[in-house]
């Protein structure tokens, strides 16, 4: 299997997390709520995006059970504990996105704005 990469920098750097930044930094310009608040907000939610990339990134990589060993000669498999903190980050992420007032019946563009 195909080594996964766990470094938060490489992810930050990615075209996917600079497009779903500016995204949403657009979100806020076309509605007039570009103030240092709300670009905060976004500030977390990129860091809930970060975290959610790395618990994909974990369950791809050790799958959807991982194997333990109590050290008493209990061992066996368990269900990933990433797979539960996965659902709890974008649980927190679509409320960031709903105080942002941010869903897919009102996005708007730049150019909708200007028309």
């Amino acid at each position: 299997m195909e080594e996964i990469e766990f470094d938060p920098k490489v992810f930050k750097r990615s075209k996917k997390y600079r497009s779903v930044k500016e995204d949403l930094l657009t979100q806020l310009k076309c509605r007039g709520a570009d103030t240092p608040a709300f670009r905060d907000l976004v500030e977390d939610y990129m860091s809930l995006w970060l975290t959610k990339e790395l618990l994909r990134a974990d369950i791809e990589n050790t799958g959807i059970r991982v194997a333990y060993d109590n050290g008493g000669g209990q061992k066996g498999y368990k269900d990933n504990p990433s797979i539960e903190r996965q659902i709890k980050v974008n649980a927190q992420m679509l409320k960031l996105l709903a105080e942002l007032d941010i869903k897919t019946s009102n996005i708007m563009s730049e150019v909708e704005d200007e028309l």
